[in-house]
């Protein structure tokens, strides 16, 4: 049964289960999930606990042997399997499925920590079996529209209020990396006395830039249209040392998705059959961001995107003067519905 992060708590004190995946990629809510199966095993008095550490050539048969094994002192155990972001594999498949066969006569708890999970993977024998026995728990990054509440959220945690404008920065500041912005939030709250309440100012003078970003990141930041956040993100990208081929491959990327939707729309499919048809295809939860980007920029302009794509690709080659990284930058700040700062320079080039 799936369960989400927040709602964990409350579905343990139910009752504790046989069997917990955990998988994701955001670090503090991972490892903050795995501590509440922790802790509500040691409430329920399973004191001891083995780690299994899934590596390349993992002995699988050690996850049955630990499941069959007595202990002197206690009758239960916690049995933690860390998977990483390593698949089971079929030989890892076979393990856990003869582990969920058995695991109505066990009194231990498996509590299986991971990367995020794939379609494939979750459609799997063994993932099936282990769902039914007990909870899944996704973990998704926060969303970056929400991550000024998120803030303000955790910042109560610590005994601390804060402003709507001081979450904002704090998001910024930390964007990304929810365990940085955590940490930031406990220095405050020894600095200051509790029941302080956090203003922007505060969060300037004392919180450092550990801002993260990824191509994907971009990627989406364009899509909604978000030009100031694709500025910021563009020049955090350069100064982490992020190759410019891969930052123009994301962008083209969604560049030619935008234009097989349009694609399909002209032939007069319905706009969730277009996204169904991209490969891969475009799932419910990012459908309304191509929506909004289609509603933005019309056909033509992103073939021109396209062919200014193509003469960047030729700058990284050394085949243009095109100036790459403000080049990369109009692209991204045009994607986003805004106008590039080469447009207007004396060596200026048109987009669109």
């Amino acid at each position: 049964m799936k369960v989400f992060p927040d709602k964990l708590p409350d579905a343990l004190a139910k009752s504790l289960p046989p069997v917990v995946i955990v998988a994701g990629d955001e670090p503090l809510i991972h490892m903050e999930a795995c501590d509440v199966v922790r802790t509500r095993a040691r409430e329920q008095g399973i004191e001891e606990r083995e780690v299994l550490h899934v590596e390349n050539g993992f002995p699988w048969g050690r996850l049955l042997e630990s499941a069959a094994s007595l202990s002197l002192f206690a009758s239960r155990k916690l049995i933690e399997l860390r998977l990483g972001s390593q698949a089971p594999g079929q030989e890892g498949g076979k393990a856990l499925d003869a582990y969920a066969e058995r695991i109505q006569g066990s009194d231990n708890v498996l509590l299986i920590s991971s990367a995020k999970l794939d379609r494939k993977q979750q459609q799997s024998k063994w993932f099936k079996a282990m769902d039914k026995a007990g909870l899944f728990v996704p973990v998704w990054p926060v969303d970056h529209q929400r991550l000024g509440f998120w803030m303000r959220d955790r910042a109560s945690r610590h005994g601390l209020s804060m402003d709507m404008d001081a979450a904002r920065l704090l998001g910024e500041r930390t964007e990304g990396n929810l365990l940085a912005a955590d940490q930031e939030l406990q220095k405050l709250a020894l600095l200051l006395p509790r029941g302080a309440r956090l203003d922007a100012a505060t969060i300037a003078g004392g919180v450092e830039d550990s801002a993260r970003f990824d191509v994907f990141t971009l990627a989406d930041a364009c899509l909604r249209g978000e030009r100031e956040r694709v500025s910021r993100i563009i020049r955090g990208l350069r100064g982490e040392g992020v190759e410019a081929p891969i930052i123009l491959w994301a962008l083209t990327r969604e560049l030619r998705t935008l234009l097989s939707l349009y694609q399909h729309l002209d032939q007069g499919q319905s706009f969730e059959h277009a996204c169904k048809a991209q490969k891969p295809p475009i799932f419910d939860k990012r459908r309304p961001t191509y929506q909004q980007a289609l509603n933005r920029l019309p056909v033509k302009r992103l073939h021109k995107l396209l062919l200014f794509a193509q003469r960047l690709d030729l700058a990284i080659k050394g085949a243009s003067a095109i100036p790459l990284w403000d080049g990369l930058h109009d692209l991204a700040l045009t994607l986003a519905g805004g106008r590039g700062l080469l447009a207007e320079s004396p060596h200026s080039y048109k987009i669109g």
